[in-house]
């Protein structure tokens, strides 16, 4: 009987984190009753992050109707972005997006095309470089590149304080007073630290938690 290597690397995987996260008494019951999530890189990360904006502050059956207008213009394929930049800001306005959104979508892509940014290079990079790099865009947030370095680039240390699933979750599970912002987030972080080097997993349980999977 042979075992095929990638499944035997996943299972290695899961039994690391698991195991770390399970340390933490208040987090070991969602484990144990949650299917843990693996982590992938995705390509097309311009659009990646493109598709990001578009979907801030809608739900995802609407989102999703965003996006499947947005890959019509481009023959229900996904675009790269020197398409994207040559894409008429009325043309984006018309799938939907908000004027404030449309400008966005166009700066990420320009963006890429004027720092040569490519899926390699931000694969090589660390956390705090892609950070770093993608920052500067205008409309693009620090929580937007969170959930890009989380679910396009695979990161497993990532925490996203400022996600109000997480939060949700947090202050239920963990009993924090949600009276002070301030404090709430340092709280956070505090309980963050154990969880590391794999957070990520954690914002996983916790969403799923929070959706009541």
């Amino acid at each position: 009987m042979t075992c095929d290597p990638f499944s035997y690397l996943y299972l290695m995987s899961v039994n690391q984190h698991t195991n770390h996260l399970s340390g933490d008494e208040t987090l070991r019951p969602l484990i144990a009753l949650i299917e843990p999530s693996k982590l992938v890189r995705r390509t097309n990360v311009c659009v990646r992050l493109c598709s990001s904006i578009m979907s801030q502050q809608l739900s995802t059956r609407v989102a999703d109707v965003i996006f499947g207008r947005f890959k019509a213009i481009y023959g229900d394929s996904e675009p790269g972005a020197m398409q994207i930049a040559a894409t008429p800001h009325e043309t984006l306005r018309s799938i939907g997006l908000s004027n404030a959104k449309a400008n966005y979508v166009l700066n990420v892509a320009n963006y890429f095309i004027e720092h040569d940014i490519t899926d390699e290079l931000l694969y090589d990079m660390e956390a705090e470089e892609v950070m770093a790099l993608l920052l500067p865009i205008k409309g693009v947030g620090k929580w937007t590149i969170q959930m890009l370095l989380m679910f396009s680039l695979g990161h497993e240390d990532i925490f996203a304080p400022d996600d109000l699933g997480i939060q949700q979750a947090m202050v239920k599970l963990y009993k924090l007073d949600v009276k002070d912002k301030k404090i709430l987030r340092q709280q956070m972080e505090n309980i963050s630290l154990a969880w590391s080097p794999y957070r990520t997993h954690a914002c996983l349980y916790l969403w799923r938690y929070k959706d009541g999977k």
